[in-house]
């Protein structure tokens, strides 16, 4: 039988010599206090001493490696060795010194004062010398293997616990190659002074000085506990340093003690909003959806998608995606699938102009909760084809708010745009008329009359045997919009243009120098569309407050700097000149609007513009029919209804 041979790992082998080293180093440490007590004459000690010393330290080196044992000072990997390690090491000390000192003196005789102390002390400083020694000479090393000079430079913004973690981890790692030259804290009291050697220079209004004084090529923002605004203001004044710009994700991983270099992140354009993030309780959105079926129209686009995201993770019954344009519909499916395995999904092909499939989809599924996202919002484009905006998105809001109607579906929220504001294009318009269209059913809802609604659907009930389908006699569907700005990083949005144009090494192209525009992130967005569909009470129009519009040549000159350049002269920003239909500023209300707030102060509910229902309604139809006819005077027959829009000079006729 061949015998096992016994393999140690090389932390196993080096905490055997480790054990070694302090039992003879707790032997020597005690023996070196009694002989330095008589002058370091080894004849000079008694021998009754010598005698209960020599009995007694074998028993003492075995407690104190088992005290070291249990402290985990033999399972600490030294070269990272901090604060922690030193202070069990402390604590070790005490306990086993405390421990001889009383032992040694019951059972065997009275040593010297001197004895005890200085023994304890050698004992410390032999200990943890060897550990400590050990994490230093890999400083050493690491620090002569590539010249301090040669390392890219970085300042760190934070001189508090997380800026000092992010400091240590720098310093003992192999695999960061980096020299943090100075810090940058807005404590006066900390200014002129040093941390492991490296100088806090200032506060944050010296962040551009200094970077150009130390040559700074990183700078890493570790101010986790800092609020939005702080945070946003030194993010800004950083950006225009031209530097790659990272910081902390947030108070979690420091309070966890996770802090290190691999968490910093790129700095985001959405991390320079002029506001803070909404914040809502979504526990009763997702009650409200849970066990439901739920239909999102345009559910593969920018806002239906992330809808579809949200409602899935949350148990519906059944969510339904409707989509024109399969690429969409097939990813937002093949990721849901992969995702929720168990989800009840349908993913649907058509267009909300038609009638015959509305049809099919609302009396086969009988949705709960309707959201419409389903529109044309790219508005040069939609200058260009007026008739289209009218045909999908106010045409297909009205067949698609029938149809819930006729099927009882219980909310219809609207996905509305800042654009319909006092619109100067045709997208913009479309977009009012869908919220009217909305405020009409709510209307006539609540006053008993909705016979009173056109029945655009009459042919397609018809082609399809259905003609016996009638409204409700008590229609239960409330119905409201939802309006927000533009979405950071939706398809046609600027950011992505940008992010685009400026890896293509330029130019970025910008309108108008002066022109703005409110923004929001996706999430915050779809946040507010649950929202609406979870509160609605029929008839509102929910506004974000989105705090200060964003001038986009600002936009465009802070994602220049995010990535490194510098505007103008890596990267040349380029302006067009307004597009059709474009308008230099956005607006959130029409100036006859109020605002009511709601439980959450970012979130408003827009108090609809009084208008004659019956006559709107009156002429949808001929709205309709000049649209599929494609006929040249569908701005006008828009403007005689929505008194708010006024074309732009630049608009283009067609």
């Amino acid at each position: 039988m061949v015998q096992k041979r016994l393999h140690f790992k090389h932390w196993e082998q080096v905490t055997l010599l480790l054990v070694f080293y302090d039992f003879v180093m707790c032997a020597a440490s005690y023996f070196i206090a009694l002989w330095v007590r008589f002058d370091c004459v080894y004849s000079h000690i008694p021998k009754d001493m010598l005698l209960a010393y020599a009995k007694f330290i074998p028993f003492y080196g075995i407690y104190t490696v088992f005290i070291f044992w249990k402290m985990r000072l033999y399972k600490s990997i030294w070269r990272f060795a901090s604060f922690s390690e030193l202070t069990r090491m402390c604590i070790a000390t005490f306990v086993t010194g405390f421990a001889h000192t009383v032992l040694i003196t019951v059972f065997l005789t009275r040593m010297p004062i001197s004895y005890y102390v200085f023994g304890i002390a050698m004992q410390f400083i032999f200990t943890i010398g060897i550990r400590f020694s050990y994490r230093f000479v890999l400083l050493l090393r690491k620090s002569n293997k590539e010249p301090v000079a040669s390392l890219p430079s970085v300042m760190l913004v934070g001189a508090g616990a997380a800026g000092q973690q992010i400091l240590n981890d720098i310093n003992r790692s192999d695999l960061i190659s980096e020299k943090v030259v100075c810090i940058i804290d807005d404590n006066p009291n900390k200014w002129g002074r040093y941390i492991n050697d490296v100088p806090v220079v200032g506060g944050r209004d010296t962040i551009k000085e200094n970077a150009e004084k130390f040559h700074i090529q990183r700078i890493y923002v570790a101010i986790p506990s800092a609020d939005k605004a702080d945070k946003r203001a030194i993010l800004n004044i950083c950006a225009e340093t031209n530097c790659d710009l990272r910081q902390l994700p947030g108070m979690y991983q420091y309070i966890k003690g996770e802090l290190s270099t691999r968490q910093m992140r790129k700095v985001d354009i959405e991390d320079l909003l002029g506001r803070d993030c909404i914040k809502t309780d979504m526990e009763e959105v997702y009650n409200f959806i849970k066990g439901k079926t739920i239909l999102v129209t345009g559910g593969g686009g920018s806002i239906g998608s992330e809808l579809c995201r949200q409602i899935a993770a949350h148990d519906p019954k059944q969510l339904i995606i409707f989509d024109v344009y399969e690429n969409n519909a097939y990813e937002i499916q093949l990721e849901l699938r992969e995702k929720y395995p168990d989800l009840n999904l349908e993913t649907l092909i058509g267009s909300v102009r038609d009638s015959r499939k509305l049809q099919q989809v609302f009396s086969t599924y009988r949705p709960d909760v309707v959201y419409h996202a389903a529109a044309h919002k790219h508005v040069p484009l939609m200058e260009d084809s007026p008739n289209e905006a009218i045909k999908n998105n106010a045409i297909g809001t009205y067949k698609t708010a029938y149809a819930a109607m006729l099927y009882g579906v219980k909310r219809f929220v609207l996905i509305s745009t800042d654009k319909a504001v006092n619109p100067t294009n045709i997208m913009g318009a479309s977009k009012r008329l869908c919220e009217m269209i909305i405020q009409s059913f709510d209307a006539k809802i609540k006053a008993g009359r909705a016979a009173d609604l056109p029945n655009l659907f009459t042919h397609a009930f018809e082609a399809n045997g259905a003609d016996d389908v009638k409204i409700p006699e008590h229609p239960v569907t409330e119905f409201v919009a939802v309006r927000f700005g533009n979405v950071l990083g939706s398809n046609g949005s600027v950011v992505p243009i940008f992010r685009r144009q400026i890896e293509q090494g330029g130019p970025v192209t910008v309108v108008d120098k002066n022109i703005n525009r409110f923004f929001m992130l996706i999430k915050e967005a779809v946040a507010l569309v649950l929202l609406a569909g979870t509160n609605a009470n029929g008839g509102e129009i929910f506004v974000l407050d989105m705090g200060e519009p964003v001038k986009i040549d600002t936009l465009a000159r802070n994602m220049i700097r995010l990535y490194g350049y510098k505007p103008d002269v890596d990267i040349k920003i380029v302006y067009t000149g307004l597009r059709p239909g474009e308008k230099l500023y956005e607006e959130k209300l029409m100036s006859e609007e109020g605002l009511k707030r709601t439980e959450n102060d970012l979130i408003h509910i827009g108090c609809p513009i009084p208008f004659d229902t019956d006559k709107f309604l009156g002429q949808l139809g001929g709205l309709m029919d000049s649209a599929y006819s494609n006929c040249n005077d569908i701005r006008e027959r828009v403007q005689s209804m929505v008194s708010t829009y006024k074309p732009a000079p630049n608009s283009v006729k067609r």
